[in-house]
């Protein structure tokens, strides 16, 4: 346990008990005290094996800590009968508080020994009870990437943002990840999680001046499951670097079809695009015919008003898109045609950016 957590209750209880009271490790070495020139001192004790009260020289001792060992010994100066209720009521509310704290702390380790696959299946529900862990409760992942920070501690800044350690938590993955555990509702959306995620982006880069993609997993009610949350967050940031670069919040749930191309094996996806591309490289078409095409798709092939939105006359734009099916032949005029080239060029940013797999 912390020592700067025996330290703020020792000092909150120095004006209610007009003595000198303090905390020892297993070695009997001062970790906390109401005088703080005591801190670092070693009492010379003898072996202690049992938690009762004990007195030696002109202090109260009275060892306390789990139920199978006496992690740490409290003591009171004086040797007298109230010596002794003082030292027997801390050792009452410092044990709370360690179990409460060890408790916090192993359910935080426990999270992410859930989300990062290291811990055995079987295991999952015997340690959810021991921590008195709900195992339904609906939860999602929330993955937090850190793209550009300026020296604030953005795991501390989450933290503030979600206090309640006993419904939220709060995990560090390494230098740039942080996954938030957010307990929620069954009958939680996509958008209700997007909402959250873009409170969390504008408040990082509003107020600390930290840029930070946020990647959504889906709710999941089973505990074990949490696993797979935390991935599809992970994969939210990956599809989304690749399909969605200007996104700062990607949510699993609204990849669509750039999830299914993420998901396929790179030689079968240049496959595909050898016998999309028959006649042709997509290489030839060049940056304004590109620019032409995701024009058009923008509005739903619709050529008057994809022209009017590019600037040019109907007949021109008419001029390129047939440029297009002479060099690959594919008209984009026709539904089945545009949703083949639509997903050649989806396949083709994916190949080109070669994204991790999880």
């Amino acid at each position: 346990m912390s020592n700067r957590m025996f330290q703020s209750i020792i000092h909150q209880m120095r004006e209610a008990i007009d003595r000198t009271i303090g905390v020892m490790d297993e070695t009997h070495t001062v970790i906390s005290c109401s005088n703080l020139g005591r801190i670092g001192e070693v009492h010379n004790l003898p072996p202690v094996s049992t938690a009762d009260t004990f007195v030696k020289g002109s202090y109260t001792y009275k060892p306390f800590g789990t139920a199978k060992a006496t992690d740490y010994i409290l003591f009171v100066e004086g040797v007298d009968q109230q010596a002794e209720k003082y030292a027997a009521m801390l050792a009452i509310a410092l044990t709370n508080i360690k179990q409460f704290y060890d408790e916090k702390f192993d359910r935080g380790n426990f999270i992410k020994n859930i989300i990062l696959d290291n811990i055995l299946s079987g295991d999952v529900y015997l340690k959810a009870r021991e921590l008195r862990f709900n195992n339904n409760t609906p939860r999602a992942v929330l993955l937090v990437r850190i793209t550009s920070s300026n020296d604030v501690s953005v795991y501390d800044v989450l933290q503030n943002i979600f206090p309640d350690r006993n419904k939220d938590f709060v995990i560090s993955i390494n230098e740039t990840d942080i996954a938030i555990v957010k307990e929620t509702h069954s009958t939680a959306e996509a958008k209700d999680l997007e909402k959250l995620a873009g409170s969390i982006s504008d408040t990082l880069s509003g107020e600390f001046y930290t840029h930070v993609l946020v990647g959504v997993g889906t709710v999941v009610e089973g505990i074990k499951e949490l696993a797979r949350s935390f991935k599809e967050a992970q994969i939210a940031l990956e599809v989304g670097k690749v399909f969605d670069t200007e996104k700062t919040i990607v949510s699993y749930d609204n990849l669509g079809i750039a999830r299914l191309i993420y998901q396929l094996p790179v030689t079968l996806c240049e496959t595909f695009l050898r016998e999309v591309f028959k006649r042709g490289s997509i290489e030839s078409l060049d940056q304004e015919t590109l620019f032409t095409i995701q024009k058009f798709f923008e509005n739903n092939l619709n050529v008057s008003e994809t022209s009017r939105k590019l600037f040019v006359h109907r007949n021109t734009l008419v001029y390129r898109l047939e440029k297009i099916k002479k060099l690959t032949g594919l008209d984009l005029r026709e539904f089945d045609h545009a949703i083949v080239f639509k997903i050649a060029l989806m396949v083709k940013k994916y190949l080109n950016a070669n994204p991790i797999k999880y």
